[in-house]
Protein backbone atom coordinates (compact mmCIF):
# COMPACT_ATOMS: atom_id res chain seq x y z
CA UNK A 1 0.00 0.00 0.00
CA UNK A 2 1.68 3.20 -1.12
CA UNK A 3 1.61 6.42 0.83
CA UNK A 4 -1.33 8.77 0.32
CA UNK A 5 0.99 11.70 0.92
CA UNK A 6 1.19 14.06 -2.05
CA UNK A 7 4.43 15.91 -1.51
CA UNK A 8 7.71 16.20 -3.33
CA UNK A 9 8.62 13.25 -5.55
CA UNK A 10 11.62 12.27 -3.41
CA UNK A 11 9.48 12.36 -0.25
CA UNK A 12 6.77 10.16 -1.80
CA UNK A 13 9.42 7.67 -3.01
CA UNK A 14 11.10 7.59 0.41
CA UNK A 15 7.78 7.13 2.22
CA UNK A 16 6.69 4.37 -0.18
CA UNK A 17 10.02 2.60 0.30
CA UNK A 18 9.82 2.95 4.08
CA UNK A 19 6.28 1.53 4.12
CA UNK A 20 7.36 -1.48 2.04
CA UNK A 21 10.41 -2.09 4.22
CA UNK A 22 8.41 -1.77 7.45
CA UNK A 23 5.58 -4.00 6.24
CA UNK A 24 7.99 -6.69 5.07
CA UNK A 25 9.87 -6.64 8.37
CA UNK A 26 6.66 -6.58 10.43
CA UNK A 27 5.29 -9.56 8.49
CA UNK A 28 8.49 -11.55 8.99
CA UNK A 29 8.70 -10.60 12.67
CA UNK A 30 5.08 -11.61 13.33
CA UNK A 31 5.63 -14.97 11.65
CA UNK A 32 8.82 -15.66 13.60
CA UNK A 33 7.36 -14.41 16.90
CA UNK A 34 4.37 -16.74 16.57
CA UNK A 35 6.64 -19.76 16.10
CA UNK A 36 9.00 -18.77 18.93
CA UNK A 37 6.02 -18.32 21.27
CA UNK A 38 4.46 -21.65 20.22
CA UNK A 39 7.70 -23.66 20.24
CA UNK A 40 9.45 -22.13 23.25
CA UNK A 41 6.87 -20.10 25.18
CA UNK A 42 9.16 -17.05 25.01
CA UNK A 43 9.06 -13.63 23.38
CA UNK A 44 11.22 -12.49 20.50
CA UNK A 45 13.20 -10.26 22.87
CA UNK A 46 13.84 -13.24 25.13
CA UNK A 47 14.80 -15.30 22.10
CA UNK A 48 17.21 -12.56 21.01
CA UNK A 49 18.95 -12.56 24.40
CA UNK A 50 19.28 -16.34 24.43
CA UNK A 51 20.54 -16.39 20.83
CA UNK A 52 23.14 -13.69 21.53
CA UNK A 53 24.40 -15.59 24.57
CA UNK A 54 24.49 -18.86 22.61
CA UNK A 55 26.60 -17.42 19.81
CA UNK A 56 28.66 -14.81 21.67
CA UNK A 57 29.01 -16.26 25.16
CA UNK A 58 28.43 -14.32 28.39
CA UNK A 59 27.65 -10.64 27.82
CA UNK A 60 27.07 -7.62 30.01
CA UNK A 61 23.53 -6.27 30.09
CA UNK A 62 24.84 -3.15 28.35
CA UNK A 63 26.34 -5.21 25.53
CA UNK A 64 23.04 -7.05 25.14
CA UNK A 65 21.23 -3.68 24.90
CA UNK A 66 23.54 -2.56 22.10
CA UNK A 67 23.40 -5.91 20.29
CA UNK A 68 19.59 -6.11 20.32
CA UNK A 69 18.89 -2.35 20.08
CA UNK A 70 16.77 -2.43 23.24
CA UNK A 71 16.61 0.07 26.07
CA UNK A 72 18.21 -0.65 29.43
CA UNK A 73 14.87 -0.86 31.23
CA UNK A 74 13.46 -3.17 28.58
CA UNK A 75 16.44 -5.51 28.68
CA UNK A 76 16.30 -5.61 32.48
CA UNK A 77 12.71 -6.84 32.33
CA UNK A 78 13.53 -9.38 29.61
CA UNK A 79 16.47 -10.75 31.59
CA UNK A 80 14.44 -10.72 34.84
CA UNK A 81 11.89 -12.97 33.17
CA UNK A 82 14.52 -15.28 31.69
CA UNK A 83 16.22 -15.52 35.08
CA UNK A 84 12.91 -16.36 36.84
CA UNK A 85 12.43 -19.23 34.42
CA UNK A 86 15.97 -20.50 35.01
CA UNK A 87 17.31 -19.79 31.52
CA UNK A 88 20.02 -17.26 32.46
CA UNK A 89 22.12 -16.23 35.43
CA UNK A 90 23.47 -12.82 36.37
CA UNK A 91 26.74 -12.19 38.12
CA UNK A 92 28.72 -9.05 38.91
CA UNK A 93 31.89 -8.79 36.88
CA UNK A 94 34.95 -9.32 39.07
CA UNK A 95 37.01 -6.15 39.12
CA UNK A 96 34.08 -3.96 38.11
CA UNK A 97 31.00 -4.74 40.16
CA UNK A 98 29.00 -2.11 38.26
CA UNK A 99 28.85 -4.50 35.29
CA UNK A 100 26.31 -7.33 35.37
CA UNK A 101 27.26 -10.35 33.23
CA UNK A 102 24.50 -12.55 31.84
CA UNK A 103 25.09 -16.18 30.89
CA UNK A 104 23.02 -19.17 29.82
CA UNK A 105 22.12 -21.90 32.27
CA UNK A 106 22.04 -25.49 31.09
CA UNK A 107 18.26 -25.27 30.58
CA UNK A 108 18.64 -21.98 28.68
CA UNK A 109 21.31 -23.51 26.45
CA UNK A 110 19.07 -26.53 25.85
CA UNK A 111 16.08 -24.33 24.96
CA UNK A 112 17.89 -22.05 22.51
CA UNK A 113 19.80 -25.03 21.09
CA UNK A 114 16.44 -26.63 20.30
CA UNK A 115 14.77 -23.46 18.97
CA UNK A 116 17.52 -21.87 16.90
CA UNK A 117 17.84 -24.43 14.07
CA UNK A 118 14.10 -24.22 13.30
CA UNK A 119 14.27 -20.42 13.53
CA UNK A 120 17.13 -20.31 11.03
CA UNK A 121 15.17 -22.58 8.67
CA UNK A 122 12.10 -20.32 8.95
CA UNK A 123 14.14 -17.23 8.09
CA UNK A 124 15.68 -19.10 5.15
CA UNK A 125 12.22 -20.09 3.95
CA UNK A 126 10.82 -16.58 4.35
CA UNK A 127 13.69 -15.05 2.42
CA UNK A 128 13.51 -17.70 -0.31
CA UNK A 129 11.07 -15.35 -2.08
CA UNK A 130 14.29 -13.59 -3.12
CA UNK A 131 17.13 -15.12 -5.11
CA UNK A 132 20.52 -15.48 -3.45
CA UNK A 133 21.70 -12.43 -5.42
CA UNK A 134 18.66 -10.41 -4.32
CA UNK A 135 19.27 -11.42 -0.69
CA UNK A 136 22.88 -10.22 -1.01
CA UNK A 137 21.70 -6.95 -2.56
CA UNK A 138 19.07 -6.43 0.13
CA UNK A 139 21.65 -7.12 2.83
CA UNK A 140 24.06 -4.61 1.31
CA UNK A 141 21.33 -1.98 0.96
CA UNK A 142 20.19 -2.46 4.56
CA UNK A 143 23.78 -2.18 5.79
CA UNK A 144 24.29 1.04 3.82
CA UNK A 145 21.04 2.47 5.15
CA UNK A 146 21.80 1.44 8.74
CA UNK A 147 25.30 2.91 8.67
CA UNK A 148 24.00 6.18 7.27
CA UNK A 149 21.90 6.83 10.35
CA UNK A 150 24.15 8.76 12.71
CA UNK A 151 21.81 9.18 15.68
CA UNK A 152 22.28 6.58 18.37
CA UNK A 153 19.39 4.19 18.90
Amino acid sequence: MPTKYRGAKDEVRALDTFIKLARAMNSMHANLARHVAEDGDITMSQFGVLEALLHLGPLSQGDICHKLLLSGSNITTVIDNLEKRGFVTRTRRPGDRRVVEVDLTDSGRKLIGRLFPAHARRITNLLSALTAKEQDQLGALCRTLGKSIVEPV
